[in-house]
């Protein structure tokens, strides 16, 4: 470890996402499932692309529909392990609003194809977005792909209603595992640090 000490890193979202952004800003977002929708579609392009994992999130203003970022997981493409698509939506909402907190003065909501791992329910916690939809929760992730999402606490869903998070699962939940169980069918990495599960 002779290098100089790393002061700061970038976490790009990939080409093919920003390559046309209107295309997703244009998109009708006005139920969860047109907003599940879109999260399985990247998800899905973001792995076969390379990136990193099968995962992507999006924040929204639910009464709009518009579309305020968008985040896929680049833990591959970044070498970053923290980088993960809830990660990344949420940061760059934050930065794109110039505002840590995203529930001061707003009523946005962070959408996702699965239970965010334990890492993205703390950033979700923190974020102050004030909904989270989820296409779904189970144990088919971690079967499917060979991910580790960690250790869930039982009551996260309380957990997230007590601090004023409405929490909604299951639009477009069956296409959300087809996107899983694609990945898994393939010969895509599975990034666990340890493999302690």
């Amino acid at each position: 470890m002779d290098a100089a000490l790393a002061t700061a890193f970038s976490a790009p979202l990939p080409g093919w996402l920003v390559a046309d952004p209107h295309a997703y800003a244009a998109r009708e977002l006005a139920t969860p499932e047109q907003r599940t929708d879109l999260v399985n579609e990247l998800a899905d392009r973001n792995w076969r692309a390379g990136n990193g994992g099968p995962f992507a999130a999006i924040v929204v203003d639910p009464a709009t529909g518009e579309l305020v970022s968008i985040g896929v997981n680049v833990v591959l493409s970044t070498g970053l392990s923290s980088v993960h698509a809830e990660v990344m939506a949420l940061s760059l909402a934050q930065t794109r609003l110039g505002r840590w907190d995203l529930g001061d003065g707003a009523d946005l909501e962070l959408v996702v194809n699965w239970r965010p791992c334990v890492m993205c329910y703390g950033a979700t916690m923190w974020s102050g977005v004030r909904g989270l939809t989820i296409a779904g929760d189970g144990p088919e992730c971690e079967e499917l792909t060979g991910f580790d999402e960690g250790p869930m606490h039982p009551d996260w869903i309380e957990q997230f209603e007590r601090r004023g998070i409405r929490v909604t699962i299951g639009p477009r939940r069956d296409e959300a595992v087809d996107v899983f169980r694609a990945f898994g069918a393939s010969d895509a990495v599975v990034y666990n640090a340890r493999d302690e599960r």
